[in-house]
C-alpha cells in the first residue's frame, strides 16, 4: 500500500500512536525489508546475512548470454566464470607439468603426456553446476526469495524484475542493494573482435577447444591469442599453455598494470620459459574469419608502425571489465556514477547518492574486484542495515593472488605506488630469493632454479602502516599466508575476522 494512504487516519490517532508504531506501519508498506540485485558471491552473502538477522529478503539474478550464447546459473562471476573454474583449470595445467617432472623422480610413465580438454571441461562444469544448486538450496533454507529476473530500479523503494519471457514483476523494499558486478569488455574499435573473439565469460564453458576452428586435426596443437596483459589474461594464457596450446599474449604496454612491476617482469619471464609467447608493444587492428575456420588477426607494432598478420584457432579478449550499470535505470534516479568507469560512487558505508539505495563489490568505484572482499562487505552492510553494527569495511591492504604458472601473492602497495605516495626517500625496498628443494633437484627441468620470494616494500619510520609484501612461488598457500605475516597485529586481527 502507498504510504500516503495512511495520512488521513494518522491525525485521528496522533495521541495513541508513538514513533515506533508509525515506523512499523511505514515498514509494513513494503514487500521486503531488503531487495538485492545480483546473485554473485557478494549479493548472496548480503541476502543470507540479512535473512539470518530477521529481515525479509529477496534476491534477483539474471545472466545475459554472451555474444557466443554462453550462460550459467546462480552464483555470479566467481562461481561460474571466475575464481572456481579458473583455479581448477590452473590446477589441471600444474598437474600436467608435475606428471612430466615425475619421470625424473622415478615414476614410470609410458607414452607422451597429453591433455583432453573435453574431459576436464565436463568435470569443471559438473562441479560448477553443483555449486549453483547449492546456492539455491541455501537461499531456500535461509528463507530468501530467489527470483530469476533482470532487476532495475523504478524509485528508491521499488525494483522492477523482467523475466526472460518479458513479464514484469514489481517489488518494493525499505532498502535496495545493488551487487550486480561486471562483465568482460570487448574492444569496439577492432572489426571482428566481438563476432569472432571470446572472453573469460566463454572460455570456461567451452566443451571443446576446436569449437571455433573445425578444420583442426586431433593431433594438431591449437594456437591461441590472448589480447592484453592483465591478471586475467596471464592466468588464462598460463593454463592454456599448460594444457598444450600454442599460446601468444599480445601486450600493448606493460604486464600486470597496478601490480609491482619487478614481480610482473619475473612472472612474464617465467611464462616465456614455460612456453608462452609474448608480442610486446602490439595493438590488434582487426580479426577476420577464414574459410578454413581459422581466425586471421592483423595487428600493428607500435614501435615500428608496421602491420603484421597471423592465424589462430581462438582469440581471447581480456582487456578489462565493465560494471553492469546500464540496465539498472540509475540515471533516472540520480545515482551518481563515475563518468569514466561507469561505476557507482559510494560512501564508506556503501551508500549511494540516493537514500535507501546501496551498492558494493565490483560495481563500486574504487572497490577491489575480489570475491572475499565483496562477501565481507556484503555481510557488514546487511548487519548495519539491520541495526546490528556500525562497523565499516576496511578496504586497505587487501591480499590477493594471481594464478599464473608461478603464483603471485601480494598485500599492500606496489613499489611504484609506495614511491608515488611517499617519495623515493620515504620507502625502503628489500628483496631476497629462496631456493626450494624441488626446484634445485638435479635433472629436473625447472626453468627458474631460484624462486623469488620478495621484493617487500615498507614505509620508513611509520610503524602504524602495514608492510607491503609481494611473493612469487609455486605454492598458493604461501602466496596468501606469508604476506599476512607481514601485517601488524591489529590488521591481522581484522583479517582474521574476515
Amino acid at each position: 500500500y502507498p504510504i500516503k494512504s495512511f495520512w488521513p487516519i494518522l491525525p485521528r490517532y496522533r495521541y495513541r500512536i508513538g514513533p515506533s508504531l508509525i515506523l512499523s506501519l511505514l515498514n509494513w508498506c513494503y514487500d521486503y525489508d531488503l531487495v538485492v540485485i545480483g546473485g554473485g558471491s557478494g549479493g548472496l552473502a548480503c541476502s543470507k546475512e540479512a535473512a539470518q538477522l530477521g529481515q525479509k529478503v529477496a534476491v534477483l539474478d539474471y545472466v545475459e548470454p554472451t555474444v557466443k550464447g554462453t550462460k550459467w546459473g546462480l552464483g555470479g562471476t566467481c562461481v561460474n566464470v571466475g575464481c572456481i573454474p579458473k583455479k581448477l583449470m590452473h590446477q589441471a595445467a600444474l598437474l600436467g607439468a608435475a606428471v612430466k617432472d615425475a619421470k625424473k623422480y622415478g615414476w614410470q610413465i609410458t607414452g607422451p603426456v597429453c591433455h583432453d580438454w573435453a574431459t576436464m571441461a565436463e568435470a569443471v562444469h559438473n562441479h560448477v553446476r553443483s555449486l549453483n544448486w547449492g546456492h539455491r538450496v541455501q537461499l531456500q533454507d535461509k528463507k530468501v526469495k530467489y527470483l530469476n529476473l533482470k532487476g532495475s530500479l523504478v524509485d528508491k523503494h521499488t525494483v522492477k524484475g523482467l523475466s526472460k519471457a518479458g513479464k514484469e514483476t514489481i517489488l518494493t523494499a525499505k532498502n535496495v542493494v545493488i551487487a550486480s558486478g561486471g562483465r568482460p569488455k570487448c574492444p569496439t574499435n577492432v572489426p571482428g573482435a566481438m563476432e569472432h573473439g571470446i572472453t573469460s565469460d566463454d572460455i570456461f564453458w567451452l566443451k571443446n577447444l576446436c569449437v571455433y576452428s573445425p578444420s583442426v586435426h586431433a593431433n594438431q596443437a591449437l594456437e591461441s591469442l590472448t589480447c592484453c596483459c592483465s591478471d586475467v589474461a596471464l592466468e588464462c594464457a598460463g593454463f592454456l599453455t599448460g594444457v598444450g596450446m600454442d599460446t601468444t599474449v599480445m601486450v600493448r604496454s606493460i604486464a600486470l598494470r597496478g601490480f609491482d612491476q619487478q614481480i610482473a617482469g619475473l612472472v612474464t619471464d617465467y611464462m616465456k620459459t614455460y612456453g608462452t609467447k609474448f608480442a610486446w608493444k602490439c595493438v590488434p587492428k582487426r580479426v577476420d574469419k577464414l574459410s578454413s575456420g581459422a581466425l586471421q588477426v592483423t595487428w600493428t607494432d607500435t614501435q615500428t608502425g608496421n602491420d603484421h598478420k597471423d592465424t589462430f584457432d581462438s582469440v581471447l579478449w581480456a582487456v578489462g571489465r565493465a560494471p553492469e550499470t546500464k540496465a539498472l535505470g540509475l540515471d533516472k534516479l540520480g545515482v551518481q556514477l563515475n563518468k569514466e568507469t561507469g561505476k557507482i560512487v559510494l560512501g564508506a558505508d556503501e551508500s549511494t547518492s540516493v537514500p535507501n539505495i546501496y551498492a558494493f563489490g565490483d560495481i563500486g568505484e574504487g572497490r577491489p574486484e575480489l570475491t572475499p572482499t565483496a562477501i565481507k562487505a556484503g555481510k557488514l552492510l546487511a548487519q548495519r542495515l539491520a541495526g546490528q553494527t556500525t562497523e565499516l569495511m576496511n578496504y586497505d591492504s587487501v591480499a590477493t593472488t594471481v594464478f599464473t604458472p608461478l603464483e603471485y601473492g601480494c598485500v599492500g602497495l606496489s613499489e611504484e605506488e609506495a614511491e608515488k605516495r611517499h617519495g623515493k626517500d620515504g620507502i625502503e625496498v628489500t628483496s631476497h630469493y629462496n631456493t626450494l628443494i624441488s626446484s634445485s633437484f638435479p635433472t629436473v627441468n625447472i626453468s627458474i632454479m631460484h624462486l623469488p620470494q620478495l621484493p617487500s616494500t615498507c614505509i620508513k619510520n611509520k610503524s602504524n602502516h602495514t608492510l607491503p609484501k609481494h611473493t612469487l612461488t609455486h605454492s598458493h598457500t604461501q602466496c596468501k599466508s606469508e604476506p599476512l605475516c607481514a601485517l601488524p597485529a591489529c590488521v591481522r586481527a581484522q583479517c582474521a575476522r574476515c
